[in-house]
């Protein structure tokens, strides 16, 4: 029997892939690679909508908790709460650092008898507005003037530049980020202007640096509302509004109706001031947006592009302001042009 080639058992020998081929693998691949970090870089967090934690009204779910539990009583509070040291005190009430169940939570109590009906105001509208936008209420007892809420280490949206500054946040320092973070404090007014509740202003903003207190900055960088001691129904519709205190306001934070309209010669008289609606929260917007903004890279840019819609927040006459669904709608209009522009750059670069 004839014996075979030695070359046909072994069959055809492997071909050597040419290196034009290889290197257009491997552009391939880093393309598949970019757009996956690019996606990432571009998609705006999620967020649970309703009750914090998807929980039913009355109960609460934080951290790593796998069940809702009901808010805690003034017996829970006091046997199972222990409190570790002050990180805040206002006018109404001192904010503790506290630990329950091996969980930081925040602690607050009424500083003085003065400010109960403040201070119990405030514990209403958290009851009543507890969704994605506010800080999430984890019990409270009227007995001992103390309420429980879920405790953000990264503190007041007044420690924002600093927390960005932090090696760890860094990557978080963008313009696509800040202008998240814009977005979601719109998102905040515009709940409170649609609340369940009814029409309600943000009262505690007479400055920057006293609005950004009102703010808790998230772990997953988004906001919510924290201090809702001064807010304030308004309707249209029966003639009600409001007025932010009982003292002269001024400066050019504030809005031109919360000014006392008859000169400086004219002392001023809390009973002759006269009485504004929400469009006060709407020309606070982009001076709030514009620290949020900062001046990373590409922030002028979104603030051209936002120009139009600040300056009509800016208008004289309230009624001509736009809503503040208006200008989330626009913030978010904007964000995804950019992100759009941006993606299509990176394209045109590979």
């Amino acid at each position: 029997m004839e014996k075979q080639p030695q070359d046909s058992r072994k069959g055809l020998a492997p071909r050597e892939v040419p290196p034009a081929v290889r290197l257009l693998l491997a552009m391939a691949l880093m393309n598949v690679l970019l757009y996956l970090c690019l996606g990432r870089v571009f998609t705006s967090p999620q967020h649970p909508i309703g009750n914090p934690g998807h929980c039913p009204y009355g109960y609460f779910k934080i951290g790593q908790m796998k069940n809702c539990s009901p808010w805690l009583s003034c017996k829970e509070l006091r046997t199972e709460v222990r409190q570790l040291k002050c990180v805040g005190e206002g006018a109404v009430k001192r904010v503790f650092l506290s630990e329950w169940k091996e969980q930081k939570v925040a602690l607050s109590r009424l500083t003085s008898l003065e400010m109960r009906d403040d201070f119990l105001h405030g514990l209403q509208m958290l009851k009543s507005l507890q969704s994605k936008h506010v800080v999430t209420l984890l019990g409270y007892c009227e007995d001992d003037n103390t309420i429980l809420t879920e405790y953000h280490p990264l503190g007041s949206l007044s420690n924002l530049e600093e927390t960005l500054s932090l090696s760890k946040y860094r990557r978080a320092n963008t313009w696509q980020r800040r202008l998240q973070l814009a977005a979601s404090y719109v998102s905040i007014i515009d709940y409170l202007h649609r609340s369940p509740l009814g029409t309600l202003v943000m009262c505690d903003s007479n400055d920057l640096p006293k609005t950004l207190s009102q703010y808790l900055l998230t772990s997953n960088f988004s906001i919510v509302a924290n201090d809702l001691d001064a807010l304030p129904l308004v309707s249209r519709s029966s003639g009600t509004l409001a007025k932010c205190g009982h003292r002269e306001l001024r400066g050019d934070f504030v809005a031109p109706e919360q000014l006392w309209p008859f000169g400086e010669d004219a002392p001023f008289r809390d009973d002759l001031m006269p009485s504004y609606d929400e469009k006060v929260d709407i020309w606070k917007i982009p001076d709030v947006s514009g620290f949020l903004l900062g001046h990373v890279e590409g922030s002028d840019m979104v603030r051209f592009h936002l120009f139009d819609i600040h300056k009509a927040c800016k208008s004289q006459t309230p009624a001509e302001r736009p809503t503040a669904q208006d200008v989330l709608d626009t913030y978010q209009k904007v964000l995804s042009s950019l992100r759009d522009n941006v993606m299509s750059q990176t394209r045109e670069m590979l």
